[in-house]
């Protein structure tokens, strides 16, 4: 069945799947990081609407996903070594 053929190019497409995923999280923190930066610089140049709770909060937030994507990222290679680690 069809079923069946898609479920084993899911699998075998795994590693890029996952490779693909890791960058998408790299891209969302990264426009995170700018926008972030673009909302500082907003309030540094005293852009009206723009305030300090404002950017503080765009700050933290892309802080703690760079935080959690430098984990994923920490424990996916670990796993990796772990695996090349083991005998055959």
């Amino acid at each position: 069945g069809g079923a069946g053929a898609s479920t084993a190019a899911g699998a075998a497409g795994g590693p890029q799947a996952f490779g693909n995923l890791l960058k998408q999280g790299i891209d969302a923190v990264n426009a995170s990081q700018q926008s972030a930066a673009a909302l500082a610089d907003s309030y540094e140049r005293g852009a009206p609407g723009v305030e300090l709770a404002q950017v503080m909060l765009e700050t933290q937030k892309a802080s703690v996903s760079f935080r959690a994507l430098t984990e994923v990222r920490n424990r996916l290679v670990g796993a990796y070594q772990e695996i090349m680690n083991m005998p055959i």
